[in-house]
């Protein structure tokens, strides 16, 4: 028996995360989600007590950058607080995960259970990643790019390009 639910026809998810920055993992996971839903909104989550690479207006601006050919099926946007705050002032009741390892897997049910705690009617849509990226994180991109590593492999020539200028300038004291 199928009993009434708000997720029942799902057309919009929520993919939320720091994309800082965005890698090839990431935009998979949004590729995919694309393949199920009408529109993925990325919610980019700017946390003002976390030091990011980039800040949120300039990883908006590669994303959306990223996914422009989809029109106004991919919508970037900015959020602090809480996620579940921001699913509801959107209306979304489903949010999209990537996973990429078992350690991923235990944090990732954690927040689920957390944000349908907060909100009942959310609920948690993971994907796990593609053989692929399923090493390839932010963090290790950054480290990598910091030392003059190429990244390409695992993000877009867009962000391999930012990666490349914004280290440049940080050796130059700029």
């Amino acid at each position: 028996m199928v009993r009434d639910s708000p997720l029942l026809g799902t057309k919009v998810a929520i993919f939320p995360g720091s994309f800082d920055p965005l890698t090839n993992g990431h935009s998979d996971i949004i590729h995919r989600a694309l393949s199920i839903f009408e529109t993925v909104i990325v919610g980019v989550l700017s946390n003002v007590t976390k030091e990011s690479l980039f800040s949120a207006r300039e990883r908006i601006a590669l994303i959306r950058g990223e996914f422009a050919a989809y029109g106004t099926r991919v919508k970037v946007e900015s959020f602090s607080g809480l996620l579940a705050d921001f699913a509801a002032a959107k209306g979304v009741h489903l949010v999209v995960r990537g996973l990429r390892a078992v350690s991923d897997y235990d944090y990732e049910v954690q927040l689920a259970l957390m944000n349908r705690s907060l909100k009942g009617q959310i609920e948690t849509l993971f994907l796990v990643t593609r053989e692929q990226n399923s090493f390839i994180s932010s963090t290790l991109v950054k480290q990598v790019a910091s030392m003059g590593g190429d990244v390409s492999a695992y993000v877009s020539p867009r962000v391999a390009q930012a990666l490349r200028k914004r280290f440049k300038k940080r050796k130059k004291g700029v």
